[in-house]
């Protein structure tokens, strides 16, 4: 059964340059199937219709690949100015009465619904105001690191073009995978700047925002880290189709 009063926003609307593709990376096969369609799957099953699919790069294209299987809301980016903007951008097609909103990452097409629940339940039952879910890997580059303080408390989420040495040492890494208080997304967004090494709005800079609040800010372990394996190139294309295919027997 959907969730009551939790949406999902879905991120999908950069062009995925590393893919060196014409194609949008969203739209990339797995399997046969559009990879943002497994997203949208897991999302559906969360929060039913209360789904925002944010779109940009061959937006149309995007649109068609979704609606033929499910239905949900589409929000337009008309400048990709960042993880944070996007999710400003979905704002406006949220319900009322929502009151935790999910945010997923449209390539990465192996997340489970379970895991989503069990990122909004503890959520929930802790009162945070966000919540990461996060997962150890023995290489992490590429990913922004969780930074924590001495209590195991988040303080804040650096990406690896602006970490230190020792930040990059860090093996428990951001997933993209949040649950926010639908009261406090906007201002914590509306708190954003574009003063980083890529000139765009992150979406992790609300975890060191609501910190500085001294909001409760919560962390998830994903306990399988090949769900949030994401899909920049074409190498990771493979990687995934092989997963996806080998759970796909019997």
């Amino acid at each position: 059964e959907p969730m009551k009063s939790v949406a999902v926003i879905i991120l999908a609307a950069g062009k995925g340059t590393r893919m060196k593709s014409e194609k949008a990376k969203v739209l990339h096969p797995l399997s046969g199937k559009p990879m943002i369609n497994y997203v949208v799957n897991a999302a559906v099953q969360v929060a039913g219709t209360e789904v925002v699919v944010v779109i940009g790069t061959q937006a149309e294209q995007v649109r068609s690949a979704v609606s033929a299987e499910f239905n949900v809301r589409f929000a337009y980016q008309e400048q990709q100015l960042g993880t944070g903007h996007a999710v400003f951008s979905a704002l406006p097609h949220l319900d009322g009465g929502i009151k935790h909103v999910v945010i997923l990452c449209g390539d990465v097409p192996l997340i489970k619904a379970d895991t989503i629940s069990m990122l909004i339940d503890t959520h929930v039952a802790n009162g945070h105001a966000i919540t990461v879910l996060g997962a150890l890997l023995e290489n992490p580059y590429g990913y922004g690191r969780l930074v924590q303080d001495s209590d195991g408390g988040l303080l804040q989420i650096v990406e690896q073009a602006d970490a230190s040495e020792e930040q990059k040492a860090i093996q428990l890494v951001n997933t993209g995978i949040y649950c926010v208080d639908n009261r406090l997304l906007g201002t914590l967004l509306d708190g954003l700047s574009a003063n980083n090494s890529q000139n765009e709005m992150y979406l992790t800079d609300i975890v060191g925002l609501a910190a500085a609040d001294n909001r409760r800010i919560g962390m998830v372990p994903c306990s399988n880290s090949t769900e949030i394996l994401g899909v920049n190139t074409q190498e990771d294309l493979v990687a995934v189709e092989a997963i996806i295919s080998s759970n796909e027997k019997p």
